[in-house]
């Protein structure tokens, strides 16, 4: 990371109408929450991504799943946001109008005080019945027993997350495709910018003419498009945008 891109990307800040903040799963781990991976290295290593996360899987041994997800939702519920989440969310006050994409399940940045957070891949905090996909209020239930029926149908429920072989939801997805044509300017965070649709959204914001912000400790899929690459992790680099952009609204 150079000062002087630094610099650039705080001057594209301070001048934005509207930005938006893509993030992914490096943000996450640096609160200490493991990738999917390495979820399923630490978390009875002998099943598959086929088992824990298809509806075919699940379908076949609801238990199983049911209680894998209680586990690693009991794993994450105990993370706190970093350094990086709660400068995202000082950064909601500073500007005309700021919206988080990310792809993590985990609930961090609505924890670190972001307001206006689109969560493409679903979140591990909620879960919704299995055939109807209604969604389910209050307490979830223990893992004991497997997954209870839905008080509305009688459906198993299941973790409100996006499993292989599902679309994102339509709903957030239509709000991302709209805000990348809109926004001036994107940061995009510990993303590989391997894992589509997710990934096509930078794209699509830097060919509507939005300036492209890179935060991250390696090169990934993003970086042939970003205006300038901030080599490092977001709990240190997202504060010293904050910090610049603090002082660019100061003396504006």
């Amino acid at each position: 990371m150079t000062p002087e891109g630094l610099e650039r990307a705080v001057g594209w800040l301070a001048d934005a109408r509207r930005v938006v903040a893509s993030t992914g799963a490096g943000m996450s781990k640096e609160s200490g929450i493991p990738t999917f991976r390495d979820a399923l290295e630490g978390l009875w290593e002998r099943y598959d991504p086929e088992t824990l996360a298809t509806e075919r899987g699940f379908r076949a041994d609801p238990p199983l799943v049911w209680s894998w997800y209680a586990e690693r939702r009991r794993q994450i519920v105990a993370c706190r946001p970093h350094a990086g989440h709660l400068a995202l969310a000082e950064m909601d006050a500073l500007l005309p109008a700021f919206t988080i994409l990310t792809q993590n399940i985990d609930g961090l940045h609505a924890a670190a005080g972001s307001r206006d957070v689109v969560e493409l891949h679903g979140s591990i905090r909620r879960v919704k019945c299995l055939d109807a996909h209604h969604p389910f209020s209050g307490e979830i239930p223990d893992a004991e027993g497997g997954p209870p029926p839905c008080p509305r149908c009688g459906s198993p429920l299941r973790p409100d997350v996006v499993w292989f072989g599902e679309v994102l939801p339509e709903d957030a997805m239509e709000r991302a495709w709209i805000l990348a044509e809109m926004c001036d300017v994107m940061l995009v965070v510990g993303t590989s910018g391997l894992v589509f649709p997710a990934a096509d959204i930078p794209r699509a914001a830097k060919a509507a003419g939005a300036r492209i912000v890179e935060v991250n400790p390696h090169l990934s899929g993003i970086t042939p498009v970003a205006d300038v690459f901030l080599r490092g992790s977001a709990g240190e680099v997202l504060p010293l945008l904050l910090q610049g952009l603090k002082r660019a609204k100061a003396g504006a």
